[in-house]
């Protein structure tokens, strides 16, 4: 499978909404737009398997979204997707911008700081609304790192690695 075919998480079916077959959708990323685009996403049931369903709608409601499937009018059509985690080929998300990444491609990179310290593996992130935050984790000790530009100097994904420039107090604490 090339990296063009690869499958990529984008939120997990949690709910139907209302009695016509939408399902409510957890956002693992918040946005919108690639599954807007989509024609079609595929379901990963508890499983494993992927099945592809061609998008009939997509609107955000409550920090998530709704999505319609085409072919799915009724709730008991639709109700064996709860759990079911969505998906879209990465060749449907939208090429980054710069200095933008996926999560997907932070998550595993060493973490350094400028002055050559490795502070250990990023295995985790989350929003905090102004900006997200990074999950070290080293040997004895995690480390929460805010994503800002005075902070995070360099993203290296061929390289697998992230430095970083702590400000005053940050690995204190």
């Amino acid at each position: 499978m090339t990296d063009q075919d690869e499958f990529v998480p984008v939120g997990k079916i949690i709910g139907t909404h209302g009695i016509k077959g939408l399902l409510k959708v957890y956002s693992y990323s918040g946005n919108i737009q690639s599954l807007q685009h989509a024609r079609s996403t595929f379901l990963k049931g508890k499983d494993g398997t992927l099945c592809e369903h061609d998008v009939a709608s997509v609107t955000a409601h409550a920090g998530g979204f709704i999505l319609g499937l085409n072919g799915f009018s009724d709730i008991n059509q639709v109700q064996c997707f709860i759990g079911s985690e969505l998906c879209l080929k990465q060749s449907q998300l939208p090429v980054p911008d710069e200095d933008e990444y996926y999560w997907r491609d932070l998550i595993g990179l060493t973490v350094h700081t400028n002055q050559g310290v490795v502070l250990g593996t990023l295995v985790d992130i989350f929003e905090t609304g102004s900006n997200d935050v990074y999950v070290v984790r080293g040997n004895f000790k995690e480390y929460l790192i805010p994503a800002i530009g005075e902070v995070i100097s360099l993203v290296d994904i061929p390289g697998n690695k992230m430095i970083i420039t702590p400000l005053d107090g940050l690995l204190d604490l």
